[in-house]
């Protein structure tokens, strides 16, 4: 009789996942794959691959935090605080990698599976909107409707979850 082990549930990209801006939606996707090939991934290629994750997830935090500042986010507003907890748990998880403990870091890109869904249709996607209320390029920085940016900096997300200050 043959044993069929159940691979591990992985993260899928699907158009719940896609904010309709492309430069967010394509650093999501590259996201999710590099996911995949960690939760996948056989004890030997595992703390590569995380390392490989935490260096994309420190460039795709970084763009979404420059964005927030160029377009009127607090320096401590909630989305970046949750970007720099995500970030040092990452790491936490690597260095307990790196000295054996190989199931921490499993576990922790499960819950990574399940976080992450949870902050691109929440947080990113306020971000989303606010960029593109304000007429934001990504790409260039340019700024097409500086007068929709608020005129108090935003402390929250951006959007109606989690701030008094929305753009609409």
């Amino acid at each position: 009789m043959t044993e069929t082990l159940n691979a591990p549930a992985t993260l899928a990209w699907s158009d719940a996942l896609v904010l309709d801006m492309p430069v967010m939606d394509e650093v999501h996707q590259e996201f999710v794959a590099l996911l995949e090939r960690v939760v996948l991934a056989e004890d030997d290629m595992l703390m590569p691959l995380w390392s490989e994750l935490i260096t994309h997830t420190q460039e795709h935090f970084d763009r979404e935090d420059q964005w927030m500042r160029a377009t009127g986010f607090a320096a401590g507003n909630c989305h970046a605080t949750q970007h720099k907890v995500v970030l040092q748990v990452l790491r936490e998880g690597e260095a307990r990698g790196h000295g054996g403990d190989l199931a921490v870091v499993r576990q922790m890109a499960d819950e990574l599976g399940i976080w992450f869904p949870q902050h691109a249709q929440s947080m990113d996607a306020s971000l989303a909107l606010h960029l593109r209320s304000a007429g934001y390029d990504p790409a260039t920085g340019a700024l097409a409707q500086p007068d929709r940016l608020p005129q108090t900096e935003i402390h929250g997300c951006g959007g109606v979850t989690c701030s008094d200050t929305v753009t609409a």
